[in-house]
């Protein structure tokens, strides 16, 4: 609908014509969990047009109901399920994408989440019930696990992998997970579902998941049955390989959103990045490329936010994993930052991580959790990346300052900050490397305070306050491997600089006892 509507501003005697199998168009989908939840009340809300009101306002013709079955490329016709027969000048693919069903027993009783039509079979099912399981712990899985919670349900999450949110590093989802456990959320990982039956979920060792109700969030996958029937290319990411105008690899017929494959940002390859924004900028790039006007798609990020129990969770660019598995020398950061200046009331810690390629200084990614402030900090990170901007340049963003929304040092400038720190020599080490660094022998010493300390310290570790540090640091003499440490990585930091310049060999474990506790939890 951005396309049809876009090209009609663009073009007020083109014959538009919008086909659709379901039976709306232009709806809210990433609404939908929140109509289950009761957050959003009103179903209406959910329908943002009509065809009539479409036809109205743009005289766009626009069937609902409407399936097409086959393209005839060299006729320019598509025909659809009644056997009508359509001309085309150009065509365009929006399939969408369809929900992830796998070959267990039983599957066809679980209900998926992808079209008003989803939402009202779930708002039926889940009425009067009392429990229910999701399948799958990805951004849909997870916004329905709270929803049903809103409505009271008993709610468990069933996750294949070893974490929810995959877009997420480990020590990052553990946050997330924490906060859906203490809102009543059962959430089991590496638990494969084998079999669906009408009194619930059984596992592959063989425990038995009670459920009223059963919902299928596993992933979705490109809705490209019409483009193969019409021998349009297929990208190895089983998504529409198209050029950067959108046009498959015939030049009359366009493809975009969830179908259509879209290029990295760091490697310029086929990725699939099912999101809104991404659909809705390429419907108004087609409708530009067909009405004449030379543009282009941009490379894509992917980012996306995700909010649960008034935790939000977001992510842009590549995590850890993928940057090291795709080669990279990375630079890692952690910071625990406050949402806004501490002394103002309702500040709250912002949890972040950055991902910087050490060779070039490059952002390779970001994600950040926490409470309030997310969403502002994610786009920011996100428009320096696609500007070009290095890490080290987030120390020079002038960013707006008040109490209530910021602090006159950003998180984001104190992750610039620490990336120079960095590029200037300083060590850090990363809390899934501790183990084994000490295994082999290395000190540490953790400079928080001796209350802090006795609530909760890593085994093994010595506790020097780093106010006491400057007197005690004989204390260290011979150490050959030393880490200190903090509550965030802040003091540590500090002793760390304080160390050095008294000769030592010393390194800064990233992002403090916070972050090794979020990674350890995980573990």
């Amino acid at each position: 609908m951005s396309t049809a509507t876009r090209l009609r501003r663009n073009d007020e005697h083109r014959d538009i014509i919008v086909l659709e199998a379901s039976g709306h168009v232009s709806f809210a989908n990433c609404g939908l969990p929140y109509h289950v939840g009761g957050v959003i009340p009103e179903r209406s809300d959910l329908l943002l047009q009509t065809p009539q009101s479409l036809k109205e306002r743009f005289n766009i013709d626009v069937r609902i109901n409407t399936r097409a079955v086959s393209i005839d490329r060299e006729a320019q016709t598509v025909t659809t399920q009644s056997g009508e027969v359509i001309h085309y000048d150009e065509l365009v693919l929006s399939p969408g994408a369809a929900p992830f069903l796998p070959p267990i027993a039983g599957i066809e009783q679980a209900l998926t989440l992808r079209t008003v039509e989803d939402v009202d079979a779930i708002v039926a099912a889940v009425e009067g019930m009392a429990s229910a399981v999701i399948i799958g712990g990805g951004f849909i899985g997870l916004e329905m696990a709270e929803n049903l919670r809103h409505r009271g349900m008993r709610t468990t999450l069933v996750e294949a992998g070893p974490q929810i949110m995959g877009p997420l590093d480990t020590e990052m989802a553990q946050i997330v997970a924490t906060r859906m456990a203490d809102n009543g959320v059962d959430i089991h990982t590496n638990a494969e579902a084998t079999a669906i039956t009408e009194h619930g979920v059984t596992l592959a060792d063989g425990q038995v998941l009670a459920a009223d109700v059963v919902i299928a969030a596993i992933g979705v996958r490109p809705a490209t049955d019409l483009a193969k029937a019409a021998g349009l290319e297929i990208s190895g990411t089983g998504g529409i390989t198209v050029d950067r105008q959108q046009r498959t690899s015939d030049p009359r017929i366009f493809a975009l959103g969830d179908a259509a494959a879209k290029k990295d940002i760091h490697t310029g390859e086929d990725a699939l990045v099912p999101l809104a924004q991404t659909a809705n900028r390429h419907g108004r790039l087609v409708a530009d490329v067909i009405a004449g006007r030379d543009t282009t798609a941009k490379p894509v990020l992917g980012t996306a936010i995700v909010g649960l129990f008034g935790l939000a969770a977001a992510s842009t660019g590549w995590n850890e994993r993928r940057a090291r598995k795709e080669g990279y020398n990375v630079r890692i950061i952690h910071l625990h930052p406050a949402s806004h200046a501490g002394y103002y009331p309702g500040a709250s810690q912002l949890h972040m991580k950055l991902v910087v390629d050490a060779d070039t200084d490059a952002i390779l990614g970001a994600q950040i959790v926490g409470d309030n402030g997310v969403d502002k900090r994610i786009d920011i990170i996100a428009t320096a990346m696609r500007a070009g901007l290095t890490a080290t340049d987030l120390a020079d963003l002038e960013l707006a300052y008040a109490p209530q929304f910021g602090s006159a040092k950003d998180p984001i400038n104190f992750a610039g900050f620490i990336n120079d720190n960095l590029v200037r020599g300083e060590r850090t080490v990363q809390w899934h490397e501790l183990d084994a660094r000490m295994t082999a022998g290395a000190t540490l010493v953790d400079v928080r305070t001796a209350a802090e300390f006795s609530n909760g310290a890593i085994p093994g570790a010595i506790n020097i306050p780093l106010d006491e540090l400057r007197e005690r640091h004989t204390e260290l003499a011979g150490a050959d491997d030393l880490i200190v440490h903090c509550q965030v990585g802040l003091r540590g930091h500090n002793a760390a600089r304080l160390l050095t310049n008294l000769g030592y060999t010393v390194a800064n474990l990233d992002g403090g006892y916070v972050t090794w506790t979020h990674g350890k939890q995980a573990k």
